[in-house]
């Protein structure tokens, strides 16, 4: 769910999770578009994961409760999930490693959706 994505991210980030949720074209709920770099494309990765997530029976990844581990960022995902906690979880976790890899461009948070996204 959001609040364990939030706390992944945390996790592996020294920045705050605020930076994270208005950038680019794909890292707010229901963002589109080509992505504007790196980081912008680990939002669009996240999203298309939780869609590939919502192909298991009654699975609402932004509300699925999983059970995983984080520890001097390393995320574990707990082999007690079930399907779709584990899919879902595997999505935030992916998600969390890649936020932590990919530069941040300050020009890229709060964007024009209606020019800058197509």
């Amino acid at each position: 769910n959001m609040v364990q994505f939030k706390s992944m991210v945390q996790c592996t980030s020294t920045r705050p999770w605020l930076d994270y949720v208005d950038y680019g074209c794909n890292c707010d709920i229901g963002g589109t578009g080509t992505p504007l770099d790196e980081l912008d494309r680990c939002c669009q990765t996240h999203a298309n994961c939780y869609t590939e997530a919502r192909k298991f029976p009654e699975c609402a990844p932004y509300y699925k409760t999983y059970s995983y581990t984080c520890s001097g960022g390393t995320i574990t995902c707990n082999a007690d999930n079930d399907e779709c906690a584990a899919s879902v979880c595997n999505c935030d976790r992916t998600a969390a490693l890649c936020f932590a890899g990919a530069p941040y461009n300050q020009n890229n948070f709060d964007v024009d959706l209606e020019t800058r996204c197509q």
